[in-house]
């Protein structure tokens, strides 16, 4: 059987391509054939999971790709590096535990989470990001079409999901019970990064009323590491530099001006 029949009835679609430098390199490293063969094999699943990665990274819907390498922490030294380090093992992914960054607009904290699911996917898991806004549209609409439990199971099958800007809008009282519903359903099944510029005894006002916000962070912090960002944010950062202000913003956690919210995922 000629090699090009083999390759196709295998369905190697990398190997081909680079199997010329392939045996070049073996041919320098006087490779043994066990050895020769496993360079090989691994040309063609490096292709196979370069491709498995581009898909997830398309189906994850991150505002931007930002990585945890690039984040600076030297402009945010309230971060535990040891924290985003353990983190960063994905420890928390396989124990279906949560993650949640607070702190005020612009301090890094999309970033961040945008930097675990980039790690997630690059280790085989599928990964979902959303804001807050766009899931409720997503589940009001699905509610309104008789989908909603189809929908709900669909949200629960990534192996991380991440919702960002809880705070920025208050939720009305049904969709505060959309979001306990999802909520529920990933409880102890899969993991959630979410991101508020709310301390947790404002999620009572974000959520409408006290009750569903105990029930939803009695089940989100249950296993969960929070993150507290006391930094200043990036983008009064960038207009200090241009001398466009002078004094240092408060660092507590604000509500954010329009502007700021369109910019937030940009600066995060």
């Amino acid at each position: 059987m000629q090699l090009e029949q083999l390759f196709d009835r295998l369905k190697f679609e990398y190997l081909p391509a680079s199997l010329e430098a392939v045996c070049e390199q073996a041919a320098k490293q006087k490779l043994d054939y066990p050895d020769f063969l496993a360079q090989a094999l691994e040309a063609e699943w490096a292709g196979r999971n370069r491709r498995g990665i581009d898909s997830r990274m398309t189906q994850a819907h991150f505002p931007a790709v930002k990585t945890l390498e690039a984040f600076d922490f030297d402009f945010q030294p309230s971060i535990d590096r040891q924290v985003l380090r353990n983190l960063a093992g994905l420890a928390f992914v396989e124990r279906a535990e949560n993650v949640i960054f607070l702190g005020p607009p612009g301090v890094g904290k999309t970033h961040l989470s945008v930097g675990l699911g980039v790690k997630a996917i690059e280790a085989g898991h599928r990964v979902l990001f959303t804001t807050l806004d766009q899931l409720m549209t997503r589940l009001k609409r699905a509610r309104s079409e008789n989908r909603l439990e189809r929908t709900l199971k669909q949200l629960t099958y990534p192996k991380l999901l991440i919702v960002d800007e809880i705070g920025y809008l208050p939720l009305s009282r049904d969709e505060a019970s959309l979001f306990f519903r999802l909520v529920n359903r990933r409880y102890e099944r899969a993991a959630m990064i979410l991101t508020s510029n709310k301390s947790f005894a404002d999620w009572g006002e974000v959520f409408g009323e006290q009750v569903i916000a105990t029930a939803i962070l009695d089940r989100l912090l249950h296993h969960a590491t929070t993150v507290n960002i006391k930094g200043e944010s990036y983008r009064l950062k960038e207009k200090r530099r241009a001398g466009l202000l002078k004094s240092q913003p408060p660092t507590g956690a604000e509500t954010p001006t329009n502007s700021d919210k369109e910019d937030d995922a940009d600066a995060a």
